[in-house]
């Protein structure tokens, strides 16, 4: 159970220090990699979904063996990302950079898969 708590803790301190700044980063973001965002409801959108996920993996956390359930859409929410990237990067759509970004999300989808599976049968 320490395993779990100190990750899925450790994901969420994490998710909040990287995605809040991006909030004030529009712009920013869209000056650096050569092309305005023209959507940025999906910019916003994606903030506003994953931020809230950041709340899901501090409670796990706080009860990793009580919330064991949702481990399982946690695990998801790194992959379905990181999958979706990978086809991305398969159809020369986003460069191996673009990829690289996505490389937290694959560690922290399998110490969830890890976490989930140390916390069976407590």
């Amino acid at each position: 159970m320490k395993f779990a708590r100190r990750v899925f803790l450790g994901a969420g301190v994490w998710g909040f220090v990287i995605l809040t700044p991006m909030y004030f980063l529009f712009d920013t973001i869209g000056r650096q990699t050569g092309t305005p965002i023209n959507y940025p409801q999906f910019y916003y959108g994606f903030l506003g979904v994953t931020l809230p996920w950041q709340l899901a993996f501090l409670t796990i956390g706080s009860d990793p063996v009580r919330f064991r359930k949702m481990m399982i859409p946690s695990i998801a929410e790194k992959f379905v990302f990181g999958l979706s990237m990978v086809v991305l990067l398969m159809q020369a759509r986003i460069t191996p950079a673009d990829l690289a970004v996505v490389s937290p999300d694959f560690v922290l989808g399998t110490l969830f898969i890890v976490a989930f599976a140390k916390t069976a049968g407590e």
